[in-house]
């Protein structure tokens, strides 16, 4: 990218439109990103304005809030403020009646879907788009408004069937496999024409798709991960959209996620008992001791702790860990499982940390200091996935000198090099890969691992190795605003070729969806 583009897409004026950002709301690894992004992006000079919803926490905890006088949209208003820790400009939308709620953000307090999660995000999406439109009373109005995953799918399909002049839309895909799919009857009051409820427009299946509209009518499209952008262009990880992804695939690009090292970095992590580096990993040491003793785990000096902190869920293999758990206690092993997800993997987890008492501890729910601990205080990361967009929590345990276990799909392709079979003249890689998801396999890694931790001077080489790969935001960030100046036409797509999918999809495989789904 030369100066004068680059000085261009710095100055740039963008909403960056999402259903959580952390610490206002956090449920999973969007938070984290709508955090770093965002700031990453201001710092190279560009004029970013995030939108979410005014949950609760979020009017709790955001600073210097205000309401925009005149500021009034439908269903609700606006109000401007700070976030308390990047101090990155927010817009919220402030909706008592649909978010202001006991329970989470996306489910009541029984753990249940909201039966009106559509109407949620739809009056959410249309305030966003509102806001890209200048037909708000903000004395600001973006170029390019960047919305995230399927609860603001709607924006773009609001922007487009606008009829007016606009702001350029971008959608980036964090998990296809959530889709945001609805009855299609309660489309037909949003407002749109008849032919956005075909199956040329948002239609799916006799449904209406959030996330189908943002793929269809998006200017452009981006995933987390260059291979998992690739992956979704196939039947087996598209969901049942790669025919319309495959005819948009000259829009979309893989930007791989970052870290903000100013939250996940153990050398400045305010939630460890002693904080520690790649140049002494003395700290780790004390790390560990301490994690054995807050979770009730006997101090077995030669065992290593692998952690399992993640979604319990049959995307996260959450069963195939239940299957290898009793071949991994068999090695000695300690594991550590923190996350939360479905009832029945949470039960047999359970069950487990009461087979296995010095084995196994269990901590259900998600508390983020503890996550931290528990990833400084582990020697690996169990992070496997049958699909896995990006992969943030494999790169936090990196970081850590926690080295992943994990199976080489997705954007996990893009982070993680095997460190093969024991040699310690020969230390390459960050972690332990393995292809099928299956107990087998995932055994098999650790066992590699294992022989590797035994000789503690090539363990330390390795874990140096993966603390020292640098996943910082800033080189994603300027991907990002080459895409939004892609949007705004003002680069050839020379200067885009180094976000574009390579190889680019041949054309006598870019069906069209529509066809396909007939």
């Amino acid at each position: 990218m030369n100066k004068a583009l680059d000085t261009a897409s710095r100055a740039r004026r963008i909403l960056f439109v999402t259903s959580e950002v952390f610490p206002l709301a956090k449920t999973g690894g969007l938070a984290d990103v709508s955090s770093a992004l965002p700031a990453a992006m201001s710092s190279l000079g560009a004029d970013v304005r995030v939108m979410l919803p005014a949950y609760p926490q979020a009017l709790d905890l955001a600073r210097d809030l205000r309401v925009v006088p005149g500021g009034d949209v439908p269903e609700g208003r606006l109000l401007v403020g700070r976030t308390p820790d990047t101090q990155i400009p927010i817009i919220l939308f402030d909706a008592p009646a649909l978010f202001t709620r006991k329970g989470g953000i996306y489910q009541d307090e029984s753990r249940e879907n909201w039966p009106d999660n559509d109407r949620r995000f739809a009056s959410f999406s249309r305030a966003a788009a509102l806001v890209g439109l200048g037909r708000t009373s903000l004395a600001w109005c973006p170029e390019i408004v960047h919305a995230n995953d399927w609860h603001t799918g709607m924006v773009s399909a609001f922007l487009h069937f606008s009829g007016e002049r606009r702001a350029k839309s971008v959608f980036t895909i964090h998990n296809l496999a959530f889709q945001g799919n609805f009855p299609l009857a309660s489309f037909s009051t949003l407002g749109l024409p008849t032919e956005a409820l075909s199956p040329e427009g948002l239609e799916f299946y006799n449904q209406g798709s959030f996330i189908k509209a943002a793929i269809r009518y998006s200017d452009r499209l981006s995933t987390v991960s260059p291979t998992y952008a690739r992956e979704i262009l196939t039947p087996e990880h598209g969901c049942g959209l790669d025919g319309l992804l495959r005819s948009r695939a000259c829009d979309l690009v893989g930007i791989l996620n970052g870290v903000d090292y100013g939250v996940w970095d153990p050398s400045n992590d305010i939630e460890l008992p002693r904080k520690y580096s790649p140049d002494d990993l003395s700290g780790k040491d004390d790390c560990k001791s301490q994690l054995r003793d807050e979770i009730g785990l006997p101090q077995e000096s030669q065992s290593p702790i692998i952690a399992y902190v993640n979604r319990l869920t049959d995307q996260k293999m959450a069963d195939v860990v239940l299957d290898a758990l009793p071949q991994l206690v068999a090695t000695g092993a300690q594991i550590v499982i923190h996350g939360t997800g479905d009832r029945r993997f949470e039960e047999h987890f359970a069950h487990a940390a009461q087979a296995y008492p010095n084995n196994v501890a269990v901590r259900l729910g998600y508390t983020e200091a503890l996550a931290h601990r528990i990833v400084a205080g582990c020697d690996l990361s169990l992070t496997p996935a049958r699909f896995e967009p990006c992969g943030l929590t494999t790169m936090y345990g990196m970081r850590y000198g926690a080295l992943p276990i994990t199976r080489a799909v997705g954007g996990i392709a893009d982070i993680v090099d095997d460190a093969g079979v024991m040699n310690a003249d020969n230390v390459v890689g960050t972690g332990f890969l393995f292809d099928k998801a299956a107990a087998d396999d995932m055994v098999d890694s650790m066992l590699r691992a294992a022989s590797w931790y035994r000789d503690s001077a090539a363990w330390k080489r390795l874990q140096r190795r993966a603390m020292t790969r640098n996943f910082a935001w800033g080189q994603s960030a300027q991907q990002y605003l080459a895409l939004y100046d892609s949007a705004l036409g003002v680069t050839t797509p020379d200067e885009c070729r180094p976000i574009r999918i390579d190889p680019p999809i041949a054309p006598s495989i870019q069906r069209n969806l529509f066809q396909l789904e007939a």
